[in-house]
């Protein structure tokens, strides 16, 4: 059966590993971590590059790969081979691998790193029933919030459920922004100590969460002026352009979800909670989600992904980018 990547990343610190792992995704944060626990669970903290070796899926050969593999670990127990970009070999050399997937050596951890896999191809298919996939989707609502949680007990700490939808809140979907956050808010409440609101106010820049909402809500009643302030606030604390569209897009997801839910006969506390926000957020999320009409969210959904790809492709000024974006949100 596979695991999710926080389950391989759980076994790889009580040192146990998979002869294979097909890790597919984009959370990078977990998968570096994923990749620094396997490597220590096989090798240990051994010389670099005696007993492991590490590749890059662009042009390589997969033979290459599988003599890697197959080589005999020396004074160790087992080796470690990293294919990062495995997406990128071509589908011969997949094919390959997938061979080896299907009848691994025992004596190492093999690890295919990629951000997509066709799910068609057979190195997918082997993997999966295998039970060698491990999947890392962007990780959104609850989960969101259970990894923030899930930090600040690594730490010794509790996080109340208000300072954990903050953090969201201010930071998006971020994990190492997130993760980040949470060591300065450790160190700034002390060795046990409890992580509420107060704390994420001090250390984290509360004006980002303020003005995220400030910016959604200004756009729910096209009010341009309000929502270029917002949106200027979030430039001007030196947010990069691309984080406060994620950020926003979140929202709109969150208001899209309660819209529907509320639609359907669930109470606001219900609905809200079926959107991904705790409850204390109901009456927030419910006075947007009667403001935007469909074809007004269809509209912002298309706004949003049209200047997600100008701001990762277009040489353009940012700041101006976002601005024009807000400008089309609130005139939809």
């Amino acid at each position: 059966m596979s695991q999710s990547l926080p389950q391989v990343i759980a076994a790889a610190r009580d040192g146990r590993f998979q002869p294979v792992h097909v890790i597919v995704g984009e959370e990078t944060l977990l998968i570096e971590r994923a990749i620094a626990g396997l490597r220590r669970a096989a090798v240990g903290d051994g010389i670099p590059g005696f007993n492991d070796d590490s590749f890059d899926g662009r042009g390589l050969d997969a033979s290459v790969v599988v003599s890697a593999a197959r080589t005999m670990p020396m004074m160790s127990d087992s080796r470690f081979v990293l294919v990062r970009n495995a997406d990128a070999l071509s589908a011969k050399d997949q094919e390959t691998l997938a061979s080896y997937v299907a009848a691994p050596c025992s004596s190492a951890c093999l690890v295919l790193v990629a951000a997509k896999l066709d799910g068609r191809g057979k190195l997918s298919k082997v993997a999966k029933s295998s039970g060698f996939l491990n999947t890392a989707p962007v990780m959104k609502g609850a989960a969101l919030r259970d990894f923030a949680v899930g930090e600040a007990n690594t730490r010794g700490h509790t996080l109340a459920p208000d300072a954990a939808q903050a953090l969201l809140d201010a930071l998006g979907e971020d994990l190492s922004a997130i993760d980040d956050a949470v060591e300065r808010l450790s160190l700034f409440v002390g060795p046990g100590q409890r992580i509420g609101m107060d704390a994420v106010e001090a250390c984290v820049t509360r004006v980002r969460a303020d003005s995220i909402w400030t910016l959604v809500d200004a756009i729910s009643v096209k009010n341009t002026p309000l929502a270029l302030g917002a949106a200027s606030s979030l430039l001007a604390d030196r947010e990069p352009a691309l984080r406060i569209l994620a950020m926003v897009s979140r929202q709109l997801r969150m208001v899209a979800k309660m819209r529907q839910a509320l639609g359907s006969g669930m109470s606001p506390e219900d609905a809200a909670r079926e959107a991904g926000a705790p409850p204390f957020k109901a009456r927030d999320l419910e006075r947007a989600a009667r403001r935007f009409t469909l074809p007004h969210l269809a509209n912002a959904f298309s706004v949003v992904a049209e200047t997600d790809g100008l701001l990762k492709g277009s040489r353009r000024p940012e700041d101006a980018l976002l601005q024009e974006a807000v400008i089309r949100l609130c005139a939809a």
